[in-house]
């Protein structure tokens, strides 16, 4: 029995520091993504994964539309928003 906790113990410790360090703070932080790109609204400041920066112009259930500084309109899907910048 002693044997068994000596080498199977070490094994579940890696597997919760795994857990714990990587997987789960991974799993929060697609959670706030997952969130902040369903909450989107018409008028917030947003960047995109490419780098552009804009204002959503409209929305649909997949895709957004976000109008650049020089008045054109590019149709994004809601994964490709990064973050909001000002609501």
């Amino acid at each position: 029995m002693e044997n068994l906790l000596g080498t199977v113990g070490p094994l579940v410790l890696m597997f919760a520091l795994f857990y714990f360090l990587l997987i789960r703070p991974q799993q929060k932080k697609q959670k706030a993504v997952t969130q902040m790109q369903s909450d989107l609204k018409k008028g917030d400041k947003v960047v995109t994964i490419g780098g552009l920066h804009g204002f959503v112009d409209s929305l649909d259930e997949a895709t957004v539309v976000i109008k650049c500084g020089d008045g054109s309109r590019l149709t994004y899907d809601r994964n490709a928003i990064r973050e909001v910048i000002e609501k």
